[in-house]
């Protein structure tokens, strides 16, 4: 893109203004033997992302890596996920309408705040396909558990079951438990994995009943699998039994049916992906939408659109439902805030992005994930154990162990994936591939990881 992109009717009106028949003629002045007459040879524009991990290469041989290794190429992901962030992203962030209007609580002087919200509200709405949306959760995780207590409110609490797929990231279930270990009259139950790596609908279908409060599962879930949503959302229909779907790559959703269309009641979610950096874990942003019905049960807070009465468009909490607002015993949720800063930062990127550029990246992951999980399946010693569709992370085997397999790939410049179990016990590698890999970074990597288990024992 030209940095002064002006039409040549534009140029020849400012040619004429200064009375100069054409640009050209502005450089006259300049000696024929040392004027230049032809483009610099200089190498082709790159996109942001390319530029700057050449910039990084550049970087590294200033010493900072000793080995001459570009360290940062990592292939970790296990619910936080290293896309791009382009630096405007930060820029806008540090206008002042954003950090200096903290509290939502005086809309006349929050207006900045408020609208951001109600954007970000409008943007989880449609990407995870249902009506209405609140203000953020804290991350993915409270989300999930909020929402098993909203199903239990909703149902009024006369339903003691909850059914939890082993699917689920362990980080979601272990905050879940917790959430739920001092309800009154309340049982979780565990529905297993099937061989393809995703939620064994027999034993769901056996486990389903009139005393099922909700049925929550990954979408995809902690081994990348994608799960059969409406299939399960169809048994579930049939015992009035509440569906929830919890996604940790927000970039799935570009590709996949949104969980609103396959039919659950709340899909919750963590929006990092969209907004931040990794950042060794967190923080992140929770994202949390339901069907209308279900409106006055939503936690934390809500933004609503109205007008002022000078008929101007204003922005204001539409609901509260928490306990610094009502009665304790009415309130909905005792979180007291929302990840205000990481939403916006969300809003801005998807903005940023749009509906094309969003697909586009979340196309470039599918690709670049499935190429990687291609050549190292033809790798000796490793399997991929799961025949489930996958997005942009799945899980291998391998016969060696991981722990001196993934050491060893780490003195080759490689982060080569997150070492976990899957629900039976078995040792398994997670890799997670977005739009920042270059072909060259999973070639390499395919060629570490075989090096790493021909030389472990």
């Amino acid at each position: 893109m030209r940095y002064l992109p002006h039409t040549d009717e534009e140029i020849a009106a400012m040619c004429a203004v200064i009375g100069t028949p054409n640009v050209d003629a502005l450089f006259d002045s300049i000696p024929d033997p040392v004027r230049r007459t032809t483009p610099l040879d200089v190498e082709p524009a790159l996109d942001e992302v390319s530029l700057m991990g050449h910039l990084k290469d550049l970087a590294h041989r200033n010493g900072a890596d000793s080995n001459g290794v570009n360290s940062n190429r990592s292939f970790l992901g296990y619910g936080f996920y290293d896309h791009h962030i382009p630096p405007a992203v930060d820029q806008l962030l540090l206008r002042s309408e954003f950090y200096t209007a903290y509290t939502p609580y005086q809309p006349e002087v929050a207006q900045g705040t408020l609208q951001a919200i109600f954007e970000f509200q409008t943007v989880v709405s449609e990407l995870l396909g249902l009506p209405v949306a609140n203000a953020s959760m804290y991350d993915g995780a409270s989300g999930l558990a909020e929402a098993l207590l909203m199903a239990r409110r909703i149902q009024k609490l006369k339903r003691p079951r909850i059914l939890l797929s082993e699917g689920l990231h362990p980080h979601y279930r272990d905050v879940a438990k917790t959430y739920l270990s001092r309800q009154s009259n309340c049982q979780i139950e565990w529905i297993p994995l099937n061989s393809e790596g995703t939620t064994d609908l027999g034993a769901l279908q056996k486990a389903l009943g009139p005393d099922v409060s909700s049925v929550a599962l990954g979408y995809p879930n902690y081994l990348g699998s994608v799960e059969p949503l409406e299939a399960v959302c169809q048994a579930c229909n049939a015992h009035d039994v509440m569906v929830i779907s919890a996604t940790s790559e927000p970039y799935a959703l570009a590709l996949l049916k949104s969980p609103g269309a396959c039919g659950v009641d709340i899909a919750v979610g963590e929006g990092q992906a969209l907004a931040i950096s990794p950042s060794f874990g967190g923080p992140g942003v929770g994202l949390f939408a339901a069907k209308t019905e279900y409106l006055r049960q939503l936690p934390g807070r809500l933004v609503g659109a109205t007008q002022d009465t000078r008929g101007n468009t204003g922005y204001v909490l539409t609901l509260s439902t928490r306990e610094q607002h009502i009665r304790r015993e009415r309130a909905t949720s005792n979180i007291c805030t929302n990840h205000g800063l990481i939403a916006l930062s969300m809003v801005i990127r998807t903005t940023m992005l749009g509906k094309t550029g969003f697909q586009k990246t979340a196309q470039l992951c599918l690709n670049k994930a499935q190429y990687l999980k291609t050549n190292i399946a033809e790798l000796e010693g490793f399997q991929v154990p799961f025949g489930a569709p996958t997005f942009n992370e799945f899980a291998v085997t391998c016969d060696r162990p991981l722990d001196t397999l993934t050491r060893a790939t780490r003195e080759q410049g490689f982060q080569a994936g997150f070492p976990t179990k899957s629900p039976d016990g078995k040792d398994l590698l997670l890799l997670a591939v977005t739009e920042k890999h270059t072909r060259q970074d999973l070639d390499d990597l395919t060629r570490a990881l075989a090096a790493a288990r021909d030389t472990t024992t």
